[in-house]
Order: structure tokens, then sequence, then C-alpha cells
């Protein structure tokens, strides 16, 4: 069985209790990697989390002549100085993943030119890039999607301008800021996007000598800057996996801290954990959850942050179906993310979906069952699922849950969830035999 084939095995059933250490935040690490090969001098980032999607990237990057140097398995060091000016940026690694868009951004600032595959990564819908586009048209660019599925965006100089945002977008917003980083006069970018990724990523392009003000409201004003150096940068924690891991806590009735974290990130998350019936207590970088009693239907809509991120909706849904009452989840990003709605229901979760809302109607309970992750955080929705089921579950397709969730099944089993990997169909059977004997 190939790493493609890995499927984790699930007993469900038992209250997760104690600590776990959140990593650095993927969406954030995907563009501060990306923006690292602006400077010819050496980089040092810290807290990379250890995911499919980083390494994947960082091996993207090398491919084009930087160089990537690991010091532990969380810090790495990147010299940008070897990438060659014209050198397309297309081979097995970059059409993975979405996020090789940034180099977009990135290579334009540097050099005037870049030409770049066009990317892959979960299929949740469309997510076009004509706003990246737009935007770097805007900064003085001509640009040109070619055969064969790449984008080249190339400009004899580069100048500030005015750009405003049809919609908010997170990846035009970090793009375009960072070709802006490099371009002449003054850059103005209105209805920006404001996740948290966005500041941890103009904080790091401040370090190496940006600057960008505003980063974190709806307007971002980027001075462009002639080079950037050198730096050292600490990547923020990831919201999305302590989300998830909260999303856990209550789901199994457990008891669990969890460590490494910016509450205020987790807000929007907390308090409808909290609507549920659920116990949060927040502390200066740590958010301890707890659950006991029946839980509470409720109403979730997906909005740009500081709103209800789309990437929890999922596993919100997932604690939803074993909530007393009917709950309605909307989802006002994506188009395609109720295709975990399927799979759900093999395990006995009644849903229903009525164009981009989900009417989910409380079980008391979900039964083991064989599923199929569709995607990264549809993924994290059935691991949750399967550790509030009765009986073993095998979950396929796991590729997609390693592109943003590190040491998964070893994080899990820590707080004492009954979860493993397994590397082939005879290794599910042997698995979930054991599990399935261990009352």
């Amino acid at each position: 069985m190939s790493f493609a084939e890995e499927q984790y095995v699930i007993r469900g059933g038992k209250p997760l209790e104690g600590e776990v250490v959140i990593a650095g935040a993927k969406n954030a690490a995907l563009g501060i990697l990306a923006a690292a090969v602006m400077t010819d001098e050496k980089v040092t980032i810290e807290n990379v989390p250890y995911v499919s999607d980083t390494r994947t990237l960082l091996k993207a990057i090398e491919n084009i002549g930087a160089t990537v140097e690991y010091l532990d398995k969380h810090t790495v060091v990147i010299c940008g100085k070897g990438i060659r000016e014209g050198q397309p940026v297309d081979d097995e690694y970059i059409r993975r993943i979405r996020a090789s868009y940034y180099l977009i951004g990135a290579l334009l600032g540097k050099h005037k030119y870049a030409n770049v595959a066009l990317p892959g990564g979960c299929d949740i819908g469309s997510r076009p890039i004509d706003l990246h586009i737009k935007g770097f048209e805007k900064l003085g660019a001509e640009t040109e999607i070619v055969s064969g599925g790449s984008i080249v965006a190339q400009a004899k100089e580069l100048h500030g301008a005015h750009i405003y945002l049809d919609t908010v977008s997170v990846g035009a917003t970090i793009n375009i800021m960072m070709a802006a980083s490099l371009s002449p006069g003054k850059t103005t970018i209105e209805n920006a996007a404001k996740e948290p990724h966005i500041v941890d990523v103009a904080n790091f392009l401040n370090t190496m000598g940006a600057n960008i003000k505003g980063a974190g409201t709806d307007v971002i004003r980027v001075r462009g800057v002639e080079k950037l150096h050198g730096a050292e940068y600490s990547i923020i924690p990831d919201q999305i996996e302590a989300g998830t891991f909260m999303a856990m806590t209550v789901a199994t009735r457990g008891n669990v801290l969890i460590k490494n974290v910016i509450p205020k990130h987790l807000e929007a998350i907390s308090s409808k954990l909290v609507e549920m019936g659920a116990h949060v207590i927040e502390y200066d970088d740590s958010v301890r959850v707890m659950a006991d009693g029946v839980l509470k239907a409720t109403q979730i809509k997906t909005l740009p942050y500081p709103g209800f991120p789309t990437d929890m909706q999922a596993q919100m849904a997932a604690i939803l179906g074993l909530a007393d009452g009917t709950s309605i989840v909307t989802e006002s990003i994506f188009e395609n993310r109720f295709r975990y709605v399927a799979e759900l229901a093999r395990m006995g979760a009644k849903i229903r979906v009525e164009g981009n809302s989900a009417i989910i109607t409380g079980t008391k309970k979900y039964n083991g069952a064989t599923l199929r992750a569709t995607d990264l955080r549809a993924g994290a929705a059935l691991v949750i699922a399967a550790l509030a089921a009765n009986g073993v579950s095998n979950i396929e397709n796991i590729q997609y849950i390693k592109r943003g969730y590190e040491e998964f099944a070893d994080k899990v089993s820590a707080l004492g969830g009954m979860m493993k990997v397994a590397e082939n169909e005879q290794e599910v059977t042997k698995k979930k035999l054991e599990l399935a004997s261990n009352l």
C-alpha cells in the first residue's frame, strides 16, 4: 500500500483527556515560506508545521534553485540566492498544492517575472485566481495563462497602485502584498482579508525590511522598498488545528488543555462551542475545553475572519450531528464543502443539504463505518465523528488529512483516543480486530 493508500483505524467512545501542543499555522507557513525566497540572504523560520503541504512547497522551492536546510523538524533555513531568473516553477510537487500560487507574487516582486504551474490542493469548489491577476496587473505586470496550465506574470517595472478586491480573498491579499513589497511607490489594498495568517505574513515581510501597515484591517498600505534582507521569524500557532482538537474534545465529552494557541484567534469557535453547552477556559497561550452533558443545537454561518472560519465548518457539523435539536450550517465561502455529508450519513448522521446550507437533526450516537476523506477538513471531521462513534471505523484517503495535521494519530493517541495508522488492507483488518477487542 502506498503513502496515498494509508488509512486511519479508529475506535470511538472514549473521552479525550490530557494536553496537546498545537503546531505552527499551515496557512501562514505557506505564505511565509514562499516570501522567504524574495531575498538573497538566509532566512531562518521556526515553528514550521511538519505536514505534507509545507514539505511539498519546500521541495518545490529547492527545485528552482533555492537552498533549504532543516535545522530540526520545525526549523528551516532558506536562501533564495540561487533561484534562476526566468526559471519556470513546474514539477510534480508544485501542482499538488494550492499555495503554489504564492510563488507568483514572490518571484514577480523579486525578478519581475514568474512562470508558475497552476495549483491543485483540495477539491472544495472554485477558487479562481482572477483577483490575484487583477492585483498583479494593477502593479504593472502583464499576465497570461499558457498551455499546460501555467500562469506567466512579467513586468519591465512594477509600481505602487490602488487595488480594490471585489471579494475578500486571503490568497490574493497575501500575493499582492508580497509583490507590492518590492514595487516602488505606495500600494493600497482595500477590502483586504483580515485573517491571522495575513498579519503573520506581513509581520514576516516587515522583519525582512518591507514596509507594510494595516495588516489585520481591511485596508493594507505597502510602501515598496528596494530589496529585502535576511531575518529570523517564528510562525503563529494554527487556529484550525486548535479548533479541530477543541471540537474533538467536545464530541467525545472530554477535558483537554490545548497549548500553544492565541485564544483571540479562536473566539468564533469558542463562542459556538459554549453555545452548544461546552466549557472553554482561556489562558494566556492555551485553552481548556470540557464537555460532559447534552449538547445543544445551534446555527453557524461561515464568514471571513473574524467570522466563523470555513475551515472549521465540517468539524462543527460532525459535533452538531450529535446535538439535541436541529442545527443549520450555512457555507458562504466555498460552494463544494458539504461532500462529507454522505460519509457522516453512513455513521447514522441525519443531514440534508439545501443549497448552501446543511440542516442537521441531532442523533444520539454514530456507529463505526468505512469512510473516505474528500478533502483536508472533511477528513478531520470524519476523525472527530469516528472518535465519538460506537465501534470501529476506518478512514481512507488520509493523504488529504496529512496535508494539514502534524502527527495527528500520535496526538490523538496521547489524549487516550484509540487511533492507529494502517499501511495496507491486512493491517486495517488486524488493527480493527485489535481495537474492537480493546475494551
